[in-house]
């Protein structure tokens, strides 16, 4: 496939309170469902063409996924690879906080108990590999630090701005792979 589609999940209470949700299964809020409802509608304004929602088992991504196939009718399937970094001990601290800014930067660092950049990197390279090999078209919901890593695969990121990137509860994002 030439390209795939990625959604971040809707707002969490834990977003609202700035705290780093990380492997911890944090429900949305109903801004959050709200966020996720238009989102599909979005979708299915822009005509975005996809086969499948492929979205992590993490129940705020799993029901941003649910409220778009309602809405669009492409149907979803979990990925497991999609579930978000475990932060390990950074998990339920804020999310600006200096030491974990920091932390995103050291590559093999597995926070205490969490997941390292290089294990990430891993699951997250092997899937896009699948994806742009696959003949399926895509539509990928998951989490801040899974898109930080699809990132930083399409471009080449100095340390600040990989451990910078983001983007918002819900927003699209399109990326393109290399013909």
């Amino acid at each position: 496939m030439d390209h795939f589609y990625f959604v971040r999940h809707g707002e969490t209470v834990w977003n609202v309170e700035n705290k780093i949700c990380g492997a911890t299964d944090i429900a949305l809020t109903e801004m959050g469902h709200e966020q996720a409802i238009e989102v599909g509608k979005k979708i299915k304004e822009m005509g975005l063409d996809a086969d499948v929602i492929l979205t992590s088992p993490l129940v705020r991504a799993s029901e941003t996924a649910r409220h778009i196939s309602e809405l669009t009718g492409i149907p979803v399937k979990t990925e497991p690879r999609l579930i978000e970094q475990n932060f390990g001990i950074y998990e339920s601290t804020p999310r600006n906080g200096a030491a974990f800014h920091e932390a995103k930067k050291v590559i093999a660092s597995r926070y205490g108990t969490g997941e390292s950049m290089l294990q990430l990197a891993q699951r997250i390279y092997n899937l896009l590999d699948e994806i742009k090999a696959g003949d399926r078209k895509c539509i990928l919901v998951a989490h801040n630090g899974i898109v930080r890593m699809v990132e930083s695969y399409f471009r080449e990121m100095d340390n600040e701005e990989f451990s910078s990137f983001g983007i918002d509860n819900c927003e699209v994002k399109r990326y393109e792979f290399a013909k």
